[in-house]
């Protein structure tokens, strides 16, 4: 589940970012995938806008669209590229057995 919390947090995150290159990552359906090298040109309230520099070209996504995973971004430290929001970590709930 999102909340306002983690979507405020991630606006300030992205905003921090302005300018720096960027690793966009998505599905294009029926298993065909893209990733795409860009730049993080302007943030607004609701959407953030990259700049693709292989046909130099400004796509706009939401916070949710990153939140949820839909797309994922990768940022440019200067040595390596690392995620912008860490992957999920898998863990495994336990059963309750109540004894009869």
């Amino acid at each position: 589940m999102i909340c306002k919390n983690d979507i405020a947090n991630l606006k300030t995150d992205i905003l921090e970012k302005v300018g720096q290159k960027i690793i966009v990552k998505g599905s294009l359906g029926r298993s065909k995938a893209f990733e795409k090298e860009a730049t993080l040109e302007k943030a607004y309230p609701n959407i953030f806008i990259v700049r693709y520099e292989e046909n130099n070209s400004n796509v706009t996504y939401s916070y949710t669209d990153v939140l949820t995973r839909t797309v994922e971004v990768e940022v440019f430290d200067g040595t390596s590229y690392s995620p912008l929001i860490p992957p999920p970590v898998e863990t495994k709930r336990k059963r309750n057995v109540v004894e009869v």
